[in-house]
């Protein structure tokens, strides 16, 4: 048995794993959705990223021995590879899904044309707004799955997208798989091209948008039972 800790992107909370948790548990595994604080039912907590990287440490520590699979899809990418550099050999792997991948004393909203997010969390009283349905086009959804999406989503902290990733090691060093969603653009993010030279990385690729847990979840799920089996 593996123990997954799932963190999902912007604006979303544990919810959003439903069906590829569902899937996990059909195979014998502890799957552990995780909502960072701000966002979901944590909606009102103070968030900056440094918070969101100790949320998920902490659920990770609180599990105790046992293999861990640390799975951040999108903007929970950044607090997730901080918390694994952190978490170094206590975790079996890292599964960052779609995401960003941090680099040391860069926010979320570096290297990417994001000036108008920046507009947006300032106008907004420091959140960022969900997008609306329409943006959700285009990436293998259906418009029950689109419809879900928007309905459970809440603002987004803006400090934690600004604020700057800490990172004590590299990340190339630390075991994991980069699951590239090819509706969402053929390349992994910059800040990925190195580590997945290292030999310790690993790159699949899902023929369907940027939400997996959405469209493809039992495709998702077996991706993620693989990389756990991966050494």
């Amino acid at each position: 048995m593996t123990r997954f800790v799932m963190v999902a992107g912007a604006w979303l909370g544990a919810w959003a794993w439903d069906e590829v948790a569902a899937e996990l548990r059909a195979a014998g595994h502890e799957a552990r959705p995780l909502t960072l604080s701000g966002l979901a039912e944590r909606r009102g907590a103070p968030a900056g990223q440094q918070t969101h990287v100790q949320d998920v440490v902490d659920e990770v520590e609180r599990l105790g021995p046992g293999d861990v699979v640390l799975v951040g899809h999108s903007y929970a990418g950044i607090p997730v590879g901080q918390a694994a550099a952190l978490l170094g050999e206590r975790l079996r792997r890292v599964v960052f899904v779609d995401a960003a991948v941090p680099v040391d004393g860069e926010s979320f909203l570096a290297g990417w044309p994001s000036d108008h997010v920046r507009r947006a969390v300032e106008a907004h009283e420091g959140f960022w707004p969900p997008s609306g349905a329409d943006e959700y086009a285009g990436q293998g959804l259906t418009d029950g799955q689109i419809a879900a999406i928007v309905a459970g989503a809440t603002p987004h902290p803006g400090a934690t997208l600004t604020e700057p990733a800490v990172l004590d090691r590299p990340l190339a060093g630390l075991p994991a798989t980069y699951v590239k969603c090819l509706l969402d653009g053929d390349e992994p993010p910059a800040a990925a091209a190195g580590p997945l030279r290292s030999g310790r990385w690993e790159l699949v690729t899902m023929d369907t948008g940027h939400w997996p847990m959405f469209s493809r979840p039992r495709e998702l799920a077996r991706i993620l039972h693989e990389a756990a089996a991966t050494r």
